[in-house]
Formats: structure tokens, sequence, C-alpha cells
């Protein structure tokens, strides 16, 4: 499965992030978005979040914006009530980016330098917020020079199973799609958008499906059959 192979189409959450989309009932909006200095209150914050996270969640499983996914501070426009200025919007957008974001556990940075000495490493990412977040988090791991090239589909508003994240990727590799191999943790998303790209791909994290070239309980798995 690894034969001929040069580069490695990552997915993120799920695959080597882990404890993303923290938007439960038991959340607490309010202290992370206090702390910047918001001014609403936690009743009417806890309102819009919701209300933004429904509303993009609808949307993400909708398969007429898959090329045109609307942005958070698209989603706050749409669903409040009255017009919120635009730092206060700013600071609702990284509210959501915070408890959107997860952390990346020190075997998986570890598994993620292994892979670096046998592929080229990409990644190929669906996020709701803008990047920056996760830029950051990926400086702080020291994994952010590990990836030769990106997509966040935030930056674009393509999503998976769309195949054209997969092809922008693979076009910043100046690759073949029979070079490379997408991997991650999602049979509809990663498995069914590398398909339509003609891009193989290996499942992890517990998916299985026959389509997919290998399947693999963890990306630390993988990485022990690969190192």
């Amino acid at each position: 499965m690894f034969a001929g192979k040069k580069a490695l189409l990552l997915d993120m959450n799920s695959t080597f992030m882990f404890g993303e989309d923290r938007f439960g009932q038991s959340e607490d909006f309010s202290i992370y978005y206090e702390n910047i200095g918001g001014t609403l209150s936690s009743s009417e914050l806890t309102k819009i979040i919701y209300s933004v996270y429904g509303y993009l969640d609808e949307r993400y499983l909708d398969e007429k914006y898959r090329h045109d996914f609307p942005s958070v501070e698209e989603a706050i426009v749409e669903v409040t009530e009255r017009k919120l200025a635009t730092v206060e919007i700013q600071k609702i957008i990284d509210t959501f980016s915070f408890h959107e974001l997860g952390h990346i556990p020190r075997e998986y940075v570890e598994a993620l330098f292994k892979l670096r000495e046998s592929f080229i490493l990409s990644a190929v990412i669906d996020i709701w917020s803008p990047k920056k977040a996760w830029v950051d988090t990926f400086k702080t791991s020291g994994i952010d020079e590990l990836f030769s090239a990106s997509s966040f589909s935030s930056d674009h508003g393509m999503i998976k199973p769309s195949p054209k994240p997969f092809e922008l990727v693979v076009n910043q590799l100046n690759l073949n799609n029979e070079e490379c191999l997408v991997i991650g943790d999602s049979v509809r998303r990663d498995l069914g958008g590398a398909k339509t790209a003609g891009i193989d791909c290996i499942l992890v994290g517990g998916a299985v499906d026959a389509q997919a070239v290998g399947c693999f309980p963890s990306l630390l798995d993988l990485c022990d059959e690969i190192c």
C-alpha cells in the first residue's frame, strides 16, 4: 500500500488532533470570552455560540455548501438579531475558535516526526474558524515545519468530501495523485474525497471500509507499520 508513495495527505481532527469541538451543554463559553474582554452577557453569548454552531452544522452536511461553506463571521451575522460591533464579533469568533480547537498529544507529535523521515507530509483540514489558532498550535507543538503543503477549509470555503482540497494540496506538492496517500478517520469525508480525487486512502481511528487501501486503529499504529 506504500509502494511508490511519496507524500501523505493527513486529515487532522481525530487523526492527530483530539478533544476538538467542545460545544457540549456543559461548556461555559463566557470564561474564555470574558478573559479576552468580551462584554456580552453569558446568556447572550451562549445563545449566539449555539446558534452559530447549529447554522454551520446544518450546512456542513449539505452538498450545495461543499465549495462555498460559510465562515463563522458570516454565521454570526446571520443568527444575531442585533448588529454587533466589529470588535465584539471578533471576540465571539475567537471564543468559537478556542472551543473548536483540540490538542495534539506528544506521542502523535513524535509519530509525525517519524513519518516525515519517510514521506513528504501535508494536511487537508476542515475547520470552521479562521486557521490562526491551529497554526499557532502547530508552532507550539513544533510540527509547523513538517508540512510542505496544506489546505484549511476556512481559507477558501471548500470542505471534504469535495476532491478540490485534496487536488489543491497535490498541486502544491507538484506530485501526481498516484504518488500521494490520504490518511484520515472519516469514510465519508476522507475516503470519499480521496476516492473522487483519484487518490488512495488509509483509514485510521477505527474506521473501516473495503475501498480503503488499509485500515489502522490509529495513526500511531500506522506509524509503527511504516517506521
